[in-house]
């Protein structure tokens, strides 16, 4: 054969999804801009009341409306790409176009015990299992604590749960705090870590976590961590959670356009700051049941505004935060696989870039280690799906066709040995055996007892790079600060 030119050939790298088109993209931005300059926000941060208003926006009282033009500058400002490192100093997620990465969510009220499978309180040895286990799973790229610790001081729960995952991970962290005491305390246990707060600037293993309240409240320290943050150059996920038909509009686009409208203001502040400061957009988009009033992590119209934010988040050029891997079912079943992998497919298809709440049960109360097991088989399913199918002459494979001719088998072909590896995905957990033999060899095992197993071997055989002995003792010393800190205010509270 000749050579030959083939006309407006195009190659589909990966599987192709679209919700939105680039005009409802756009339109849902320009809406949310809108809201800011029409109805605007409450703002209950004086530092950022002055910032914002030295911006050029409107301020009466906490009431600050927003002028479409700052918001648009504000988005070209916030940087397109951000890079997280591990705890080594690697390159390890680069936040940009259609990356995605998948790891747990935060601060759930209830931990499933997973020995014992009683549903409880978090202490602080369930976050360092949450730790030890994303460390493990290959599937899981970032770590946050999967349940706010008990059995410490309430005021430095997120401080004690930081220290116990920089001590059981090696992962990028993800992290919360109550307030900017804490945030600070974050911060220099991060910078500890690595030698210092510009090594931690420069090659961040944190991103901080901030929410506002819906509809359009940004408390005092919500907006004040987008400030810290800008004032420290350390990467921050603001992000609403938003209830369509409850805080929310109950149209999927209103809600949408609220969320969006929220995660602007933090955008917006935190340019104002620092103009390129990495902020990441996104949030839980979710309905609430009206039969039930949950916040469902399971529904539908969860999935589709999950596409939805991260298709908008795209059209801004910010990296998006989403949700995935979680379910509103209570123990690991068939709801609670479905649902969880409807979300793991729509986040991989739609392109969304930190993907957290793997492992949330019960609609977000409860933390499931079996749950994030599974949810990593998942991803890994999901991940070779969303790798195609790769179009070349070898794998067209027409002259083994040729050779083998009707009737004929691939087996004994090198043409099967060189590609069957690279082509075919395997299963770890996924039972794919004859009935006899899955009797026999697995003992009927169903997926919930493999996924018991494999857990259980994580918790007994996984190590973890320790810290270093000077390292653990700046970090004491940071606690130790804290609790000193925390135990004055306590002081001073009783004697009021």
């Amino acid at each position: 054969m000749g050579n030959f030119v083939k006309s407006r050939y195009k190659v589909n790298q990966t599987p192709k999804f679209r919700l939105l088109s680039d005009a409802q993209r756009e339109e849902i931005f320009s809406a949310a801009t809108e809201v800011l300059e029409r109805t605007g926000a409450k703002i209950f941060d004086e530092e950022s009341l002055e910032i914002l208003k030295k911006g050029g926006c409107w301020v009466d009282g906490n009431r600050v409306r927003i002028p479409v033009g700052l918001s648009e500058w504000a988005v070209r400002s916030a940087p397109s790409r951000i890079t997280l490192y591990d705890q080594l100093g690697n390159k390890a997620l680069v936040l940009h176009d259609n990356k995605t990465y998948y790891g747990p969510g935060p601060t759930n009220t209830f931990h499933r015990d997973p020995y014992t499978g009683e549903r409880r309180r978090p202490v602080i040895s369930d976050t360092e299992n949450v730790a030890k286990v994303c460390d493990a799973l290959p599937n899981i790229n970032f770590v946050q604590d999967l349940g706010t610790p008990t059995g410490v001081t309430d005021t430095l729960s997120d401080v004690h749960a930081f220290r116990a995952l920089v001590s059981n991970t090696n992962k990028p962290i993800v992290h919360w705090g109550f307030d900017i005491d804490q945030y600070q305390d974050i911060t220099d246990i991060a910078a500890a870590v690595v030698g210092g707060l510009e090594n931690l600037q420069q090659r961040p293993f944190l991103a901080l976590y901030s929410e506002p309240s819906s509809p359009l409240l940004h408390s005092e320290e919500a907006i004040a961590k987008a400030v810290f943050a800008a004032k420290n150059k350390i990467p921050i996920v603001y992000t609403p959670c938003v209830m369509s038909g409850a805080t929310a509009p109950a149209t999927l686009a209103g809600t949408l356009v609220l969320g969006v409208a929220e995660s602007l203001v933090g955008i917006i502040v935190s340019q104002l700051v620092r103009p390129g400061t990495p902020i990441i957009m996104g949030g839980v988009y979710a309905i609430m049941d009206m039969k039930s009033t949950v916040f469902s992590y399971g529904s539908p119209e969860f999935h589709t505004m999950q596409a939805g934010i991260a298709e908008v988040a795209h059209h801004m050029k910010i990296p998006v935060f989403g949700t995935a891997g979680c379910t509103d079912a209570h123990l690991l079943d068939g709801q609670a696989a479905g649902e969880a992998a409807m979300s793991i497919l729509m986040a991989a298809l739609s392109g969304a870039n930190l993907v957290h709440d793997c492992g949330y049960t019960g609609s977000g109360s409860t933390g499931s280690l079996e749950q994030l097991v599974m949810d990593d088989e998942i991803i890994s399913m999901v991940k070779r799906f969303m790798r195609g199918i790769e179009i070349n002459k070898e794998t067209l494979a027409l002259d083994v066709v040729d050779k083998v001719g009707p009737g004929g088998h691939f087996l004994g072909e090198p043409h099967t040995m060189d590609n069957f590896k690279k082509e075919t995905w395997f299963p770890t957990l996924i039972n794919r055996m004859r009935h006899d033999g899955w009797q026999k060899k697995a003992g009927g095992a169903s997926m919930g007892d493999k996924v018991r197993e494999k857990l259980h071997s994580i918790l007994k055989e996984h190590q973890v790079k320790p810290l270093s002995e000077k390292v653990k003792k700046e970090i004491d010393a940071v606690v130790e600060k804290a609790e000193e800190r925390e135990a004055q205010k306590a002081k001073k509270a009783k004697k009021k």
